[in-house]
C-alpha cells in the first residue's frame, strides 16, 4: 500500500503542480507514528494538497465520504492508495474500526472534521468523531489550514500546526463538542 501511495505521489505531484504550486509551512510538526491529520475542508483538492504538503515520507490514509468510493475507477484508485469510506449522517462502525486500527498500528489518518466542504467563511461545526478517535487511541491531532481560495496557476500555502493531545474523556460526554470547537479554532489560528 505504501509503495503504491508513493508511486501515485510521484505521478500526481508534478501534474497537480502545473495547476497549483503547493507551498507548505510546518511539515516538521508532523510527528512520527500515529496521528490524526485534520484540516478545514473547502474543495475536492484538499486531500491532495494535504498529502503534498505533508511530503513524500508521510503516508496518510484519508477518510472520504462513502459516495466517492462507489464511483467506478475513481473509487477503486482511492481504495488502492489507502482511502477508506465513511457513511455520513450515521454512526459508521466499520469506518471507525478502520481508523482505530490504522492509528493503533502507528499510521496516520487524514480527516476533515467538518464532515463536508465549507466554501464560504461561515463558521462550521466540527463533528465529534476526530475527538473520539484521539481520546480512544491517544494519537495526537495535527491541525492543518488550507486556504479557501485556490486560483488556478497560483501557489497555495498549506500550514501545518503543532500536534497536541487531548485528555481522556468519557464516551458521550458533552466535552467532545468542546474539544471539536477547539480543534476548528486551532485550524483557523493557522490562517496566515
Amino acid at each position: 500500500m505504501t509503495r503504491l501511495y508513493k508511486l501515485y505521489y510521484i505521478l500526481v505531484f508534478p501534474i497537480f503542480s502545473l495547476f497549483h504550486r503547493v507551498r507548505q509551512k510546518g511539515r516538521e510538526n508532523i510527528p512520527p507514528g500515529a496521528a490524526l491529520i485534520c484540516g478545514n475542508h473547502t474543495s475536492l483538492k484538499d486531500p491532495v494538497l494535504v498529502a503534498i504538503a505533508a511530503g513524500f515520507g508521510h503516508f496518510i490514509r484519508f477518510m472520504a465520504k462513502d459516495e466517492l468510493m462507489r464511483i467506478p475507477v475513481f473509487g477503486y484508485l482511492l481504495k488502492k492508495v489507502g482511502t477508506f469510506g465513511v457513511k455520513r449522517g450515521q454512526a459508521d462502525i466499520k469506518s471507525i474500526k478502520t481508523a482505530l486500527s490504522i492509528l493503533k498500528s502507528g499510521g496516520k489518518v487524514g480527516i476533515f472534521p467538518e464532515g463536508h466542504r465549507v466554501e464560504s467563511d461561515e463558521d462550521s461545526e466540527a463533528k465529534n468523531g476526530v475527538i473520539m478517535l484521539a481520546a480512544k487511541t491517544g494519537a495526537p491531532i495535527v491541525p492543518v489550514y488550507i486556504p479557501r481560495e485556490k486560483k488556478l496557476f497560483r501557489s497555495v500555502e498549506v500550514v501545518i500546526g503543532k500536534p497536541y493531545h487531548i485528555d481522556k474523556i468519557m464516551a458521550g460526554s458533552e466535552s467532545y463538542s468542546v474539544y471539536a470547537r477547539e480543534l476548528m479554532q486551532k485550524i483557523e489560528e493557522l490562517k496566515p
